[in-house]
């Protein structure tokens, strides 16, 4: 499991990487400016940082991710449960929808991805 403690701004960073990659460094860096009000070297200590991390990696002025989007957020959820809610998917989902309620649509989706799982067999 990939394990990414990232604060918000890392976060966001990282997301503006993956919506541009690959980004050239000095773009990323006028992004960020628009985005965040910074300044060039504020947007490569996080980047930096992050590759340090190993989520990203900037070879010779391009950045690129290590990690997809789907991975690292897929990964986060995974650990969110475990550490949350003792692993158990289902107290997770029983806390989500009783304070959130579920449309028809969200419901029809999570009824076919329980549908195909079962279709295919368990992993």
């Amino acid at each position: 499991m990939i394990d990414f403690e990232l604060g918000a701004i890392q976060e966001r960073f990282a997301d503006i990487v993956w919506a541009n990659e690959p980004v050239g460094s000095g773009d990323l860096v006028k992004i960020c400016e628009k985005e965040f009000g910074w300044k060039k070297p504020t947007t490569y200590t996080v980047l930096r940082k992050l590759c340090e991390k190993g989520l990203l990696v900037n070879d010779n002025g391009t950045v690129t991710s290590l990690i997809s989007k789907e991975e690292f957020y897929s990964s986060r959820s995974r650990q969110i449960v475990d550490e949350s809610f003792a692993g158990s998917l289902p107290a997770f989902v029983a806390a989500f929808v009783s304070k959130k309620k579920l449309t028809a649509k969200e419901v029809d989706e999570i009824q076919k991805m329980i549908d195909e799982f079962r279709e295919n067999g368990e992993k």
